[in-house]
């Protein structure tokens, strides 16, 4: 009779700790705070090669492949000394990029690429005469299958699979990928981590715009292109997402990013192009308009779409310095206004400004396709000016520039 007795307490301490689990929409945030199970492939390059434990699929326990840099590995730092720390998303068609988390490392960051389609990457090749990997890994022929890989990351695992087992959704393991190797990059010894930021191009934004509104570990977070509000306006998603019907509205409340910004506090800076075709200005404004914490943009004319343009630009590494690094900060431009004939934009700033533009379009048609006209501006005590856009103008914004050659833009204005 003693015995239930016992196991009461047991029970109510099992039912309590089950009550402080943190989930958000079908992710278990308690779970994926955790370090995962790693296993360590190569260890003898500039960048090390390792796999980590995902989330279920199709009942079997999967492994996701990443590759690691640091100063350390690199051989630019003493065994002892801390670096902030970059989790990098690739975007659709790509894959772990041994050049990039090489990049980050030259920028004095721990950084962790992982491959979100079950796949593994050729081994690094490294330029005699640099040092730096080749880039050759863009090849997507040049990948092989993991024995224990998640999903891949085409339309039908992006968008059918929605409704009844999220375990076969992609953006569901996309998102627990990224969470969990931001865990394990935390463990690691040289690694700050309390200093740590999330950077992904195209699909990889979205990705970046799902993971910072549900790991509030980031200190920072720059998307690239991606954005939410897919189900809407102009973009090449919204015909896929359309045909799911009557699974439509769930589709949009689990895995669009319009759902999750909204709660996203990680500072954010937008990247973005005038005339992307997978994430255009229209959904792209709504996205970081519904950013409750601190966000600025960087919007490019004719910006190329692609995974070296889309972590080329400075504007993200003096980002993330500005929140792990105690770098200063990029301008922040106010709302722009028209006052009779002219526009003005004024910002606050750390660095004397160098330059400043207007950009506008009297296009009308697809965004994708529009032409845009830029007009140099006037600065003077951090406020640009120009004369006033053309009445028949229907999209316009500025663009600053500080004396680091380190533009940003002013939110996109619609007539």
């Amino acid at each position: 009779m003693i015995r239930p007795r016992l196991l009461l307490p047991a029970l109510l301490l099992v039912t309590a700790l089950a009550s402080c689990e943190k989930k958000i929409g079908p992710w278990n945030l308690t779970e994926l705070g955790k370090t995962p199970p790693m296993t360590w492939l190569d260890q003898t390059g500039a960048v090390l090669s390792l796999t980590y434990q995902g989330e279920p699929f199709q009942g079997h326990e999967t492994e996701v492949f990443a590759f690691y840099a640091s100063p350390l590995t690199l051989g630019k730092a003493q065994p002892g000394t801390k670096f902030p720390g970059v989790v990098l998303i690739h975007g659709g068609g790509g894959t772990a990029f041994a050049d990039w988390v090489y990049l980050w490392a030259n920028r004095g960051y721990a950084a962790i690429a992982m491959d979100l389609s079950g796949s593994r990457p050729p081994a690094p090749v490294y330029d005699p005469k640099t040092g730096a990997p080749t880039g050759h890994q863009s090849d997507s022929k040049l990948r092989t299958r993991l024995a224990k890989g998640g999903p891949n990351h085409g339309h039908g695992e992006k968008f059918d699979s929605i409704g009844g087992d999220v375990s076969d959704d992609w953006p569901y393991h996309a998102a627990a990928s990224v969470i969990r190797a931001h865990s394990l990059l935390r463990s690691f010894p040289e690694v700050d981590a309390e200093r740590t930021a999330v950077t992904g191009i195209s699909w990889g934004g979205y990705t970046t715009c799902l993971v910072a509104s549900l790991d509030d570990r980031f200190k920072a977070a720059v998307p690239v292109y991606g954005c939410g509000f897919l189900h809407e306006g102009e973009s090449v998603q919204k015909a896929a997402i359309d045909k799911l019907g009557d699974r439509r509205a769930l589709w949009v409340k689990e895995y669009d990013p319009s759902s999750l910004l909204i709660r996203c506090r990680v500072p954010m800076l937008f990247v973005n192009g005038t005339n992307d075709i997978h994430y255009p200005l229209d959904s792209y404004m709504k996205s970081y308009q519904v950013v409750p914490g601190h966000k600025q943009m960087r919007v490019t004319v004719n910006m190329p779409h692609g995974h070296p343009p889309g972590w080329a630009p400075k504007e993200i590494g003096l980002f993330i310095d500005d929140y792990c690094r105690d770098g200063s900060p990029l301008p922040v431009p106010a709302k722009p206004v028209i006052e009779g004939a002219e526009a003005h934009v004024s910002s606050i700033t750390s660095h004397p400004l160098k330059s400043a533009a207007l950009h506008y379009t009297t296009d009308s048609g697809p965004r994708s396709k529009r032409t845009w006209q830029t007009v140099p501006a006037t600065i003077q005590d951090n406020l640009a000016k120009a004369p006033s856009p053309p009445a028949e103008a229907n999209t316009w914004f500025f663009t600053v520039t500080d004396d680091r050659e380190a533009t940003v833009s002013s939110e996109v204005i619609f007539k």
